[in-house]
């Protein structure tokens, strides 16, 4: 069920192809997605896309269908929470409440690397892991835009996946 391509127009095929530096996270996203017969996309760019804007503007889409993950710290552990690109800034307080923890914060980006093995800006829609909380709006979307793992390449797929293929917590909005 996946498609794979460059850019937005010419599609290529994942055995011949080593243009988004295939690695272990890659391969590993993949793997979920095709075990769970997950209809996705994986799309190179040329730039690395740093804002809900910037991947809004690349992709032709509505700012609301990019899906941010960003990962939290708490005395509990590590926490990813998955946003629509439309979210604006995130309360603490609604995540202090909805996970029963007394602090959270961002993490650094270098804990972001040792929790998720990518870099802040890149991280994964997918982390079986990672106790995760979703944005509800982004179930307006049919599809919705977000991190592989890998700088300069995005993962397209349906809201209802992201929450099927990671470990749910809790929902925001």
């Amino acid at each position: 069920m996946k498609k794979e391509h460059t850019g937005k127009e010419i599609p290529i095929e994942p055995a011949k192809s080593k243009t988004y530096g295939r690695s272990v996270v890659m391969d590993k996203l993949i793997s979920i997605l095709d075990k769970h017969e997950t209809e996705y996309e994986i799309i190179k760019h040329t730039k690395q896309i740093n804002t809900a804007q910037e991947g809004a503007d690349y992709f032709g889409i509505e700012i609301g269908q990019t899906a941010p993950t960003l990962i939290l710290k708490t005395e509990k552990g590590f926490f990813a929470l998955i946003i629509s690109g439309d979210y604006g800034r995130v309360d603490f307080k609604i995540i202090k409440e909805l996970i029963s923890v007394k602090q959270v914060k961002l993490a650094t980006p270098k804990e972001v690397e040792q929790v998720t093995g990518s870099k802040v800006g890149s991280v994964s829609l997918i982390n079986e892991s990672l106790p995760t909380i979703i944005d509800k709006q982004l179930n307006r979307f049919s599809y919705v835009y977000g991190g592989t793992g890998i700088p300069q390449t995005t993962l397209k797929l349906r809201p209802n996946d992201i929450a099927k293929l990671n470990k749910i917590v809790g929902y925001v909005r």
